[in-house]
């Protein structure tokens, strides 16, 4: 269906507020996939908070424009799938890794994130990063262990002498 200048101009305004906000953005080809594979995956879209999308190149290409996305505009040819991560910068990646595994007519094309362009394969590095909350977590793991360290510390000369008066009792004892 053919769109007017109207619905093309909110299009590009849609697209350009999201690629405003997201953290990474993923291209794929999507050629073959049957509309109830696309319902599903815009339905784990949802649910992982990726904004999916297939738009015409040209509109794509104007709306990432003063985008960090701006470096993809070159390299859209074709039926593309456009996943836009909008709170956790590897929601995208994990996204179409995980549903290419199952149905290998979704092919990523290329990944980008932070002003940069990257192959297709980076897609599972992408897909690698922690989330929010892993991170939050390794943070907090990084923070406590010195803490930790220094009580052992702290406490290890008390245990050392309670293991020796221990020795010295059982000692005793035995004699």
């Amino acid at each position: 269906m053919a769109l007017n200048l109207e619905q093309k101009k909110e299009v590009v305004a849609e697209l350009a507020d999201v690629a405003a906000k997201a953290h990474s953005l993923v291209v794929s080809e999507y050629a073959g996939l049957t509309v109830a594979q696309l319902t599903d995956l815009r339905v784990k879209a949802r649910q992982s908070g990726v904004y999916l999308r297939v738009a015409k190149n040209t509109l794509v290409s104007r709306a990432v424009e003063g985008t960090e996305f701006e470096c993809v505009k070159d390299s859209l040819t074709g039926p593309m799938l456009y996943a836009f991560s909008q709170e956790d910068p590897g929601a995208a990646g994990r996204l179409v890794r995980d549903f290419a595994k199952a149905n290998d007519k979704l092919k990523p094309r290329l990944v980008a994130v932070g002003g940069r362009q990257y192959p297709a394969t980076h897609v599972d590095v992408l897909a690698s990063l922690p989330t929010r909350e892993q991170a939050l977590s390794m943070l907090l793991h990084v923070m406590k262990a010195p803490i930790e360290k220094f009580v052992r510390t702290l406490a290890e000369p008390a245990a050392m002498v309670a293991r020796a008066v221990a020795a010295v009792r059982d000692q005793k004892q035995s004699a």
